[in-house]
């Protein structure tokens, strides 16, 4: 996963950008996501996946478990 291109986020909380979420491309359909802090834990799962689950937290459906 090393010659993944990972984009941060421009929501990134912080100057020094460590505290980021960060996404890269795969290949075909898949989709990679990790936390700046550490990098060496990614989770993947697929683009269509990925736009439900950011849906569904735009929408609030994840607000009861903060």
């Amino acid at each position: 996963m090393s010659e993944l291109r990972w984009h941060k986020s421009s929501f990134s909380d912080t100057d020094d950008g460590s505290h980021c979420v960060e996404l890269a491309l795969g290949a075909g359909d898949l989709r990679h996501i990790r936390e700046s802090d550490d990098p060496t834990l990614i989770i993947t799962t697929s683009a269509t996946k990925l736009r439900g689950f950011l849906l569904g937290a735009k929408a609030g459906e994840f607000d009861h478990l903060a």
